[in-house]
């Protein structure tokens, strides 16, 4: 198990968010190969919707770019391993 081991690049979501993010995403690991990222990003994306509302976005991988709007104080960036995880809850217009 990698518990403890994420590293936050950039945030702004809350501490205990911060700690239900890295969470999952260490429950995720333990449930998916790290190759299935499809299904490692569902599983975050769909507990931080049951327990947020709806709305989240999550991407795991790595080596990729981005560029987007989200709500203030949902956003995180960090790393695990060899992989990347960003999640963050879309901006309303």
């Amino acid at each position: 198990m990698l518990e403890g081991k994420a590293k936050v690049e950039e945030t702004d979501m809350p501490m205990k968010m911060q700690m239900k993010a890295m969470s999952f995403a260490y429950q995720s690991l333990d449930l998916f190969d790290v190759f299935d990222c499809k299904s490692i990003a569902t599983h975050i994306k769909k507990e931080f919707d049951e327990r947020y509302g709806s709305g989240w976005q999550c991407v795991v991988g790595s080596n990729f770019g981005c560029f987007f709007t989200h709500s203030k104080g949902t956003f995180i960036y960090f790393h695990l391993g060899t992989l990347d995880f960003l999640l963050f809850k879309g901006a309303t217009l």
